[in-house]
């Protein structure tokens, strides 16, 4: 007898997923039929025009096929050529072999440096799991601590729905906290406060708070003093913290800087709040989603426990090799004075300030449209507007008709969650700027028709 759903698992059943939800399976549906769609609906650069970083390309073809250097005498700089040998050298086997199940050490030696730059801080290379994308560290950390169905993750209101959709099929309770909208997104010690407190009046035990700086889907970043309120709340309440940081690098707003919660625990000499940070290859100014290179830093954890996130790794082997060279790619970037310096710098600051113009025009055009708000884009690669709905509609109705009738494909914000009475959507900033003009133009125009 064939599997019925009455066979699957409730927590799959339960599980859903808003970026690829039904929408976008209607997307794709009207796409094979022929309609011209502008998917804004995921953080997927290289699918909307991105080009993607020489340096990143070349060290992935030196690696993937050695010979090419030889092959083809003059095609590739002398500093990729040497990065190239020395990543093999650190494989070992090259890429067709398993590494060791956190990573390439050598690559893991790169991240940690890389750590000790960003921060001025120290960083452990022995601390440092390189993975899948940054999807699979936070799959394993939210693995790790929720043990029973009543342990509780605190995820910010709107979240992305990674965190939503895996502590459900991890069979764990979400524990929302609200960002403060009027506030540019900003987190809010009350808030926090009221969040905890009604989740252990429900009986929830809260084991941990996940934070996504800069935002997704809110396009915000938290101030310094923001960063280490989170991190005196998570110790006064004995909370692991999971920093969501994979949009480092995006950050648009002047005066606007990237604070790392390793970095601000550090310097508030903190050493019983475990930390768990995420960093991926596939956002920043790389674009290289489909790598799927990551790595998840572990700090304040002890020593058996990590044994316990090693044997979690180990069941899957490791992470694929091609990401990790592209994550060594991100982290260790040509060096100053060498041949491919000039262009990389030339590319990474092209890609950069194309989203930093796309992110103001995409607001300032969406805060046009009359009864939309959005507020500004100071980073990562989204905006969350907030507009009027007519009464008895739904955000999800209104994405799903803005689909049929314009071909602009975005996610409702009830699939990141939401303050009640609010309808919002997310929608990126990655269609090239004469598209994403477009993209106002038509929600406009659909919008003042919507009944």
């Amino acid at each position: 007898m064939s599997l019925a759903i009455a066979d699957i698992g409730k927590a799959v059943l339960e599980t859903e997923y808003a970026v690829r939800g039904p929408i976008v399976a209607r997307a794709q549906e009207l796409e094979r039929s022929g309609r011209p769609i502008i998917y804004c609906n995921i953080g997927n650069p290289q699918a909307l025009g991105q080009t993607p970083l020489s340096w990143t390309r070349r060290l992935l073809a030196l690696c993937e096929y050695p010979g090419l250097a030889t092959q083809a005498p003059g095609a590739f700089p002398a500093d990729a050529i040497e990065a190239a040998k020395a990543l093999l050298n650190g494989t070992k086997h090259g890429l067709g072999a398993y590494s060791e199940s956190k990573g390439l050490k050598f690559v893991r030696d790169a991240v940690a440096a890389f750590i000790s730059r960003r921060d001025g801080i120290a960083a452990d290379p022995d601390s440092i799991y390189l993975t899948d994308g940054a999807s699979k560290g936070v799959q394993a950390a939210l693995r790790l601590l929720i043990a029973a169905p009543s342990d509780g993750i605190m995820i910010p209101i709107p979240q992305y729905p990674l965190y939503s959709a895996t502590i459900t099929m991890y069979e764990g309770k979400q524990v929302g906290y609200y960002l403060d909208e009027e506030n540019d997104w900003a987190l809010s010690r009350e808030l926090l406060e009221d969040a905890l407190a009604k989740a252990a009046k429900a009986g929830t035990k809260t084991k941990a708070i996940v934070v996504i700086n800069p935002g997704n889907p809110t396009g915000s970043v938290l101030k310094a003093a923001n960063v280490k309120m989170v991190i005196r709340f998570a110790k006064d309440h004995g909370l692991a913290i999971l920093a969501d940081e994979v949009y480092q690098d995006n950050i648009y707003r002047d005066g606007e800087s990237f604070e790392s919660f390793a970095k601000a625990m550090t310097e508030l000499g903190e050493t019983d709040v475990s930390l768990f940070s995420f960093h991926s290859t596939s956002k920043g100014f790389l674009g290289e989603c489909g790598h799927r290179g990551g790595y998840m830093e572990v700090r304040n954890v002890l020593p058996d426990v990590m044994a316990q996130i090693l044997k979690m790794q180990s069941v899957s082997l490791c992470s694929n090799l091609s990401g990790q060279v592209a994550m060594y790619s991100l982290v260790a970037p040509p060096p100053v004075g060498g041949p491919s310096r000039a262009e990389y710098d030339h590319e990474r600051g092209a890609i950069l300030g194309e989203l930093k113009a796309r992110a103001k025009l995409l607001a300032d055009g969406l805060n046009k449209i009359p009864g939309f708000r959005c507020n500004e884009v100071a980073g990562a690669m989204y905006a969350f507007p907030r507009f009027e709905l007519p009464a008895g509609k739904t955000d999800e109705q209104w994405c799903m008709a803005l689909l049929e009738k314009t071909g602009v494909c975005v996610v409702p914000g009830s699939g990141f969650n939401q303050l009640p009475g609010t309808a919002h959507f997310r929608t990126t900033i990655l269609p090239p700027r004469d598209q994403l003009a477009e993209v106002v133009k038509l929600i406009a125009a659909f919008h003042a028709e919507y009944k």
